[in-house]
């Protein structure tokens, strides 16, 4: 019997329907881990090709939705960090130093007080090398989170929080939705002034689009209020003072345990005490959630299930936060070259390999997107 063609079948990702959706705590914890993998490491080309796996996933995994367009906004804004970060090193120099030196900016003088501080004078390779690492290193952060923001549902993911966060994630969802719409309509704006044969570009034209983006934003924000009142948001159920106060004790410590191990963790030193404060911070805070889950009076409609594929999606990542924070310590100084003296980065094969082949698994593993409706099915042929 030839099984080749069922595994194959079932390895296969199918389209993605409101029932075989990928979680969306899955894809947040596969961003999560390249982003813990990239503050291991400021080797350029390591963070160009965790750019460059999280573009792809987006690209091949992301919706038409309104939030999953604002990827490259994402990209823009990193891009933006570098350029400041660079910036300040021109303006403000570096205490990196260096012998190499590109240019020589008139130095203003300062007064006694601001010692250590200067304003131009010299700008070296080396000083810039290590500002534009730093900063690429920043911004591959804010792209994985961005991937992270493009693929994940806000509302599905709302609906898989836990009762006690319920209410903290209503208020991070509608910040995360904000801006998409926002976008989304100043988008649909220029397209119509195009239209219309009017400018779209200037101080005129921005200032032409942006009272109907603002009045559309108002609109919405009433229309959630009023849903999110008939909905009955806020309600809570009676619980007793003593679970209340456990509740508090229990969730503050666990976080503050899971900030401490988590902090160690990512750490150059302290590594060894990351776990034993972690594990059990994690324990408190998952038990303070569950008693804080009590208050809610809320139910679930036709909640998400995490499936393998939203195990194997959210292990991609944490397996390439491992490499990454193995090869740290195993081989520092090929993760984070010195910038004194001025070398061109290694490329290690290791961790670049385990970042593409097991950073790319979503883009296999998850459900394809549905195809956009074509217009030969709706009987809309160009003439």
């Amino acid at each position: 019997m030839n099984t080749r063609p069922a595994l194959g079948a079932a390895l296969r990702a199918p389209g993605a329907t409101r029932s075989t959706a990928l979680h969306a705590g899955a894809w947040w914890l596969w961003a999560l881990g390249l982003a813990a993998a990239a503050s291991r490491t400021t080797n350029p080309l390591l963070l160009a090709l965790l750019i460059t796996v999280a573009g792809y996933v987006v690209a091949a995994r992301r919706t038409d939705a309104p939030w999953a367009r604002a990827f490259r906004f994402f990209l823009a804004l990193g891009a933006l960090v570098v350029a400041v970060r660079t910036g300040f090193v021109l303006l403000l120099g570096s205490p990196i130093g260096g012998t190499t030196v590109v240019l020589v900016l008139p130095e203003v003088p300062l007064p006694d007080w601001a010692q250590g501080v200067r304003l131009g004078g010299r700008v070296t390779a080396e000083a810039l090398y290590f500002a534009f690492t730093d900063g690429l290193r920043l911004a591959t952060l804010l792209i994985c989170v961005g991937a992270a923001n493009a693929l994940a549902n806000p509302a599905r993911l709302l609906k898989s929080l836990p009762g006690a966060l319920y209410e903290a994630g209503v208020a991070v969802v509608v910040a995360m939705t904000f801006a998409p719409h926002l976008i989304a309509d100043v988008l649909r704006l220029r397209a119509a002034r195009r239209l219309r044969g009017r400018a779209d570009r200037g101080v005129r034209s921005v200032l032409q689009v942006a009272l109907p983006v603002l009045e559309s934003a108002l609109e919405r924000s009433v229309a959630l209020a009023a849903a999110m009142d008939a909905r009955g948001y806020g309600r809570t159920a009676e619980v007793p003072a003593p679970v209340r106060h456990a509740t508090t004790a229990l969730t503050l410590g666990g976080l503050l345990g899971v900030c401490a191990g988590s902090y160690a963790l990512l750490a150059a030193e302290g590594a060894a005490l990351g776990l034993p404060v972690l594990l059990p911070g994690l324990a408190a805070a998952l038990a303070g959630l569950r008693l804080g889950g009590r208050r809610s009076v809320r139910t679930r409609y036709r909640p998400d299930r995490w499936g393998w594929r939203a195990w194997a999606v959210s292990g991609s990542g944490a397996a390439v936060a491992a490499v990454l924070i193995h090869a740290a310590s195993a081989d520092p100084s090929a993760l984070n070259p010195p910038a004194v003296p001025l070398a061109a980065p290694a490329f290690p094969l290791l961790p670049a390999a385990g970042i593409v082949l097991l950073g790319l698994l979503p883009a296999v593993l998850a459900p394809a997107p549905p195809d956009p409706p074509s217009t030969s099915s709706t009987g809309d042929s160009p003439r």
